[in-house]
């Protein structure tokens, strides 16, 4: 069991998961999102690739259009 902390809120999960499975598990898929992790800025690229570990940080930012 891991423990993570998601916007200020702690989350516990299984196992690890990567970062596209957490967009995935949240519906976030085809929104525009910033991840953040443990102060450094996830690039799209990356998301299969960085998994989740126990005591990260997370914050996740959705931009909202407006005018």
């Amino acid at each position: 069991m891991i423990h993570i902390t998601i916007n200020g809120e702690t989350r516990q999960f299984d196992q690890s998961i990567n970062i596209a499975q957490f967009i995935d598990e949240n519906n976030l898929q085809g929104k525009r999102i910033a991840i953040e992790r443990n102060g450094e800025i996830v690039p799209r690229s990356q998301f299969t690739e960085q998994f989740l570990a126990d005591g990260d940080r997370l914050e996740v930012v959705v931009a909202v259009g407006g005018g």
